[in-house]
């Protein structure tokens, strides 16, 4: 298998876009404010809490990749069917997950139902179970909104998909500790969910702008 081609633009483009639409996904308080109050139950020290972001931040990734290479696999087969059709089913599933959040951040605010469990909080908690409980609930949510993105850069090889997986890891870990470490910092958690309503707009555009890319890519 021969190693990516590292001076293609569309490449660098959906690694770029991979990134930001980890980081923007991993702002959604379901992805930070466990750790903020399991941390603070538990009294963890920030390097601490971040440790379990990371941990927990590379299971979901994890399993989003494990995810992915299914989804990757069935649509190669369906893709030598169908001659070339793997690329605009991606797209069209980029500009369906763009156009759900655009329309869920137009007319609701971010809910705290759907992500992981808050109830890890219990002071009696352990912290080796608080810990891996966090890392468990993680890894068993894999990243739906990542998966068309895998789809998208099936065509360019193992390699690629290894670079895409690592660009999702920085941008979830990155944006999982930004978020822990602002809400710990004594920023408010009220004003970081009501970004969280604009991250999901922004998230929708950029998931949009990725099905063009692929899109106009073939033409």
């Amino acid at each position: 298998m021969s190693p990516p081609d590292l001076e293609q633009p569309v490449l660098w483009s959906l690694l770029g876009g991979g990134f930001v639409a980890a980081f923007l996904h991993a702002a959604l308080p379901t992805h930070w404010l466990p750790f903020v109050l399991v941390g603070r139950a538990q009294r963890w020290s920030l390097p601490r809490s971040l440790l379990a972001v990371t941990a927990a931040g590379l299971a979901h990734i994890a399993s989003t990749a494990l995810v992915g290479s299914l989804i990757v696999a069935a649509g190669l087969a369906l893709d030598g069917i169908v001659a070339g059709l793997l690329p605009y089913l991606s797209a069209v599933l980029l500009f369906g997950f763009g156009a759900f959040y655009l329309v869920r951040s137009a007319i609701r605010r971010p809910a705290m139902a759907g992500g992981p469990a808050l109830d890890l909080a219990e002071p009696a908690v352990g912290h080796a179970t608080a810990f891996w409980g966090l890392v468990a609930v993680m890894a068993l949510s894999p990243g739906e909104v990542l998966l068309p993105i895998y789809m998208s850069s099936a065509q360019e090889g193992v390699g690629a998909l290894a670079l895409l997986t690592l660009a999702f890891a920085v941008g979830t870990i990155l944006g999982m500790a930004t978020f822990t470490t602002l809400a710990r910092a004594g920023a408010s958690v009220l004003k970081l969910e009501r970004w969280a309503r604009y991250e999901g707009a922004i998230l929708g555009l950029a998931l949009i702008a990725i099905g063009l890319l692929i899109v106009t890519h073939q033409h």
